[in-house]
């Protein structure tokens, strides 16, 4: 059980404030010495190299521009083919109630945007690290197929189409000699617009974050990061994790790694970081300037003659519920997560959470973390009462046909997955850690956002018998 103590005298500070409050000014430690978080960021003042005289073309595919790559960096298609921007599965890892490890990632999970890649690899694959994984069969020992152009591309002209290769008519030439180190632009291209167009899925990745003000996220704004700052990389292992396709906490990041814990100068601050997270007080809103995707119902796709609007209702995927500025909801996290996969049993009757935090206020590893819970209503078996991918892409899938039967069918099929014929639809909620999107430090929580009648916490879901500043425990 996490240990009740010394904050209690803040909340007897409400009611006696003139006080209490004189002997807490000289009782609180004094502010700590704080390292230089700059000694941790990575030092970009050496230009990279100029490529404009070093590709000579002429290039006719995508693999022709690989190969040049190649000519000088000689491992760097190996490296890039062990990592999870290639492979889109994790490493094994051993999870309570599995019998054996099992590998987890976009290559064979469930999600409740656009459901899974099964089937529909030709058009998920767009932003694969890649060219040509089109089906079951693609080739990932082949390393020409490696797309260095994805993730370094400058002219901001490169576009990918069907299974990942280049859309037609960019010049590759063009490409490949603006390469240099990625930036947010490159790895915008794909996470800004995950789930099928901008801020849709994570609620603090979007296009406001190409040039951002420091209001909106103050490392981008402010001090220009690239996302490289923070996601360090080595022989191409890009570090960072996200709860929507991982469930352990392996190569994450965190806020520590460049700042202290205790850095705060009013200790009581200081006090409250072995239970919340740096993101719950610094993040205290999502989708700041672009809305994000809430809910999605696809269960009212398919409809004819209702007024198309891609916040509101497509015919192809449903209804659509977006916010932006959001209050993010709060839990406890300790980087590991609950996860839904193929063939689980659900109970229809209840919302399905296809990938829960882990952790409570009794795991001294956890912390209050914010999140973004998307809930959404999407088909599953009523016999195997399982959920299911419908094939959605090209001729014969849904967003052609219309016709739930032979999607749902296709996309069984392609997971591995019985089909009895019979479907509904289910409720489910997805949660997405809000991480980015960092305001200045003027703009992070104050006390009466959490505590108070009108805080933002419900102190009872988290497990405490009410706010701490009332009943006299610990503050989280």
């Amino acid at each position: 059980m996490r240990d009740f103590k010394y904050i209690w005298l803040i909340g007897l500070g409400v009611t006696a404030g003139f006080i209490i409050l004189p002997i807490l000014l000289f009782t609180l430690d004094p502010p700590p010495v704080v390292a230089d978080p700059w000694t941790n960021v990575p030092d970009r003042s050496v230009p990279a190299t100029d490529h404009s005289t070093l590709m000579e073309g002429p290039f006719e595919t995508g693999q022709d521009v690989t190969r040049a790559c190649l000519s000088c960096h000689e491992t760097a298609a190996q490296d890039v083919s062990h990592t999870a921007h290639w492979t889109w599965l994790s490493e094994p890892v051993a999870v309570e109630g599995r019998d054996e490890p099992i590998q987890v990632g976009k290559a064979n999970l469930i999600n409740n945007f656009c459901i899974g890649i099964q089937s529909n690899w030709n058009g998920c694959t767009r932003c694969h690290a890649g060219y040509g994984w089109s089906d079951e069969t693609f080739d990932f020992t082949a390393t020409e197929n490696v797309d260095c152009l994805a993730c370094h591309d400058q002219t901001g002209t490169y576009v990918k189409a069907n299974a990942g290769l280049p859309a037609e008519g960019v010049d590759l030439l063009t490409v490949a000699r603006s390469v240099t180190l990625p930036t947010r632009q490159n790895c915008g291209s794909c996470h800004f617009n995950g789930g099928g167009g901008n801020g849709v899925k994570h609620g603090d990745l979007d296009e406001s974050l190409y040039f951002p003000p420091e209001s909106v996220d103050v490392h981008m704004g402010r001090y220009d990061f690239q996302c490289v700052d923070c996601h360090r990389t080595e022989d191409h292992q890009i570090a960072g994790r996200s709860i929507s396709t991982s469930i352990d906490n392996n190569n994450q990041i965190a806020c520590t790694d460049c700042h202290e814990l205790n850095l705060h100068e009013d200790a009581r601050i200081n006090e409250h970081t072995d239970t919340v997270a740096c993101q719950t007080c610094h993040i205290p809103a999502g989708a700041l300037r672009d809305p994000t995707k809430m809910e999605w119902d696809w269960s009212q796709a398919g409809q004819d003659g209702r007024e198309e609007d891609v916040h509101i209702y497509l015919k192809i995927k449903g209804s659509f519920v977006y916010e932006n500025d959001f209050t993010p909801e709060y839990a406890w996290y300790n980087g590991g997560v609950d996860r839904y996969l193929y063939g689980d049993i659900i109970d229809p009757s209840q919302t399905t959470n296809i990938n829960f935090p882990q952790g409570d206020i009794n795991d001294l590893s956890a912390l209050i973390y914010p999140f973004k819970v998307h809930n959404a209503n999407q088909p599953y078996d009523t016999v195997y009462n399982i959920l299911l991918p419908p094939h959605t892409t090209g001729e014969d899938g849904y967003w052609t046909t219309f016709d739930w039967q032979s999607a749902l069918q296709i996309g069984a099929a392609a997971a591995g997955l019985p089909f009895s014929g019979e479907y509904d639809f289910a409720s489910t909620d997805m949660y997405w850690t809000q991480t980015h999107m960092v305001v200045p430090a003027e703009n992070a929580l104050s006390c009466t956002d959490c505590h108070g009648e009108n805080g933002r916490l419900d102190w009872l879901a988290l497990g405490y018998p009410g706010d701490p500043m009332v009943w006299g425990g610990r503050t989280p």
